[in-house]
């Protein structure tokens, strides 16, 4: 949300942002539970080590981290690493790859481009068609 404000994501898909777990909510509806039954996929772009690491952990601590595990067992969870090429070649980050991959979350890997450190290297968010072009396989509109 330091990256992005949520009210840029609402303006521009004409839907409520959800952030806060804990916002006041309709009496008959858990907000994490209920965005992953509406949901028919899940994109997390640009993903952190910090997201990655969570999900593969099980940990469910904030909106994002909690909605991915009521999701994931029954709809299509896209990953979009994004970050320094040392964090993401970072043994410790890949084998939570490899095991979120082995539970059957999706990556669109990276590119490698100037980074928001200055370096160069793999770790730049793909490109937008990339990821829409994975969102469209995997909710079958290939």
């Amino acid at each position: 949300m330091k990256l992005v404000a949520p009210l840029t994501f609402q303006s521009l898909t004409k839907n409520k942002v959800h952030t806060d777990m804990f916002a006041e909510i309709a009496v008959s509806e858990i907000k994490h539970i209920s965005l992953a039954q509406k949901a028919d996929v899940c994109v997390i772009a640009p993903a952190t080590a910090n997201i990655i690491g969570k999900i593969a952990s099980g940990i469910a601590d904030d909106m994002l981290s909690t909605t991915v595990m009521a999701l994931a067992t029954h709809k299509p969870v896209i990953i979009c690493p994004a970050m320094n090429t040392a964090m993401y070649e970072n043994p410790v980050v890949q084998a939570n790859i490899e095991k979120l991959k082995g539970h059957g979350y999706q990556f669109v890997d990276p590119k490698e481009s100037r980074l928001a450190c200055g370096d160069l290297g793999k770790g730049a968010l793909a490109d937008v068609d990339v990821i829409v072009a994975a969102v469209k396989s995997a909710i079958g509109e290939v």
